[in-house]
């Protein structure tokens, strides 16, 4: 986001790309998947965590499926606020069941966001994670 795009209200221009973000992580099925994702992330974005290095809608589409086969029941949350200057921004999500609320995922995402607003790369990190 350039300084000129985001003058007005900077907070909620970050609020509201990094909610769409968790709309695109939270998206059921392909086709609303897909128009989420892109509604997100830039045509050439890039997603990057200790599982996962893709780029492009369809493979940032690809790790969102995975997550979502291998924790059925579960939504991505925010957890706290986004903290953000110029085009970067970080805030920690939490990966919550909804059936009774435990989260046995919980990270951090560092993103920078395109000129059109929407997010260019991810570089994720995760603090917690279930033992198997």
């Amino acid at each position: 986001m350039s300084a000129d795009q985001i003058s007005v209200n900077e907070t909620s221009a970050y609020e509201t790309a990094v909610a769409r973000y968790f709309e695109a992580w939270n998206a059921k099925g392909t086709e609303n998947l897909a128009k989420a994702v892109a509604a997100a992330l830039s045509e050439d974005g890039t997603y990057t965590d200790p599982m996962a290095d893709v780029s492009g809608h369809a493979g940032i589409a690809a790790v969102i499926a995975g997550a979502q086969e291998q924790f059925p029941g579960f939504e991505f949350r925010l957890a706290g606020a986004v903290d953000a200057h110029h085009d970067i921004a970080r805030f920690g999500w939490e990966l919550v069941s909804v059936a009774d609320g435990s989260a046995p995922v919980a990270g951090f995402d560092v993103v920078r966001f395109a000129d059109d607003g929407r997010i260019r790369a991810v570089h994720g990190f995760l603090d917690r994670v279930p033992t198997v």
